[in-house]
């Protein structure tokens, strides 16, 4: 599962390394916090290769409509 981090798919379908760095990072912090998982989780499956599931499933994303972060549509104007 952590070979989709090798990929520029994910990190194109989120915008960019810094936000998916920040959205994993935000994602870990619920999961450890008790937060249930959005997709199934696999025998053996570590905390960070469910949040790039999660990602890739499209189950969590940044929500540029209620922040202040641009989309990567409006960075491709």
């Amino acid at each position: 599962m952590i070979e989709a981090l090798k990929s520029e798919d994910i990190v194109n379908k989120v915008g960019g390394r810094f936000k998916l760095t920040a959205l994993i990072q935000k994602r870990l912090v619920q999961i450890m916090n008790g937060e249930r998982a959005l997709v199934d989780r696999e025998e053996g499956m570590t905390d960070m290769e469910l949040v790039i599931r999660e990602i890739l499933e499209d189950k969590i994303a940044i929500d540029y409509e209620n922040s202040d972060v641009p989309s990567p549509e409006e960075l491709a104007k």
